[in-house]
């Protein structure tokens, strides 16, 4: 199946299988980063859009832990950065439809928590198509190490996706009932 078709099904299986209180605590999540031994403080999360898991749960107790709290803004040709945010900091809607924050405070994030439409066993991952996440990625490692961890619902797995030589790999997927890695 084609990624377009996959993409269409899968948001309407998300739309149909959506439960807001379906998600990740914030304590099982930092449970994962110390089994993991992953220490960095800097987070890029993202506000839930479109039936997408919430993650904003996690992002608030990782920043009363400390942790330095970003969400991805929608900039010039498409391209995306992380801008610094506080849950009690107000955002914008950007042209898609999304929350963004207001700041203009750049941090690059060393862990990034990324939303699926779908994923398979080989932490591959399907997206919306913008290719947003998989052009930042590309250009952030060249100079470093980013954790990249997908954030979905289990009914998103699929055995296997059809992937490009510009799709990223993820390191670890987390639902609301496993982590694969």
């Amino acid at each position: 199946m084609k990624k377009l078709e996959l993409r269409k099904q899968f948001l309407n299986l998300r739309k149909k299988n959506y439960r807001a209180n379906l998600s990740i605590s914030p304590n099982r999540f930092v449970r994962f980063l110390k089994k993991k031994n992953i220490k960095s403080k800097k987070v890029g999360g993202y506000f839930p859009y479109n039936n997408e898991m919430s993650v904003l749960n996690i992002l608030e107790f990782l920043e009363k832990k400390k942790y330095h709290i970003s969400l991805p803004v929608i900039g010039k040709k498409n391209s995306m950065n992380f801008i610094r945010w506080s849950h009690i900091e107000p955002l914008k809607i950007n042209k898609y439809g999304i929350p963004e924050p207001l700041s203009l405070n750049k941090i690059k994030p060393d862990i990034l928590l990324i939303p699926l439409v779908a994923f398979d066993n080989r932490l591959n991952r399907l997206g919306y198509g913008g290719g947003f996440y998989d052009r930042y990625l590309s250009k952030l490692q060249k100079n470093s190490k980013i954790i990249k961890i997908g954030i979905g619902f289990s009914f998103q797995k699929v055995k296997h996706l059809p992937i490009n030589k510009h799709d990223q790999k993820l390191d670890y997927i987390i639902t609301e009932k496993n982590f694969f890695e």
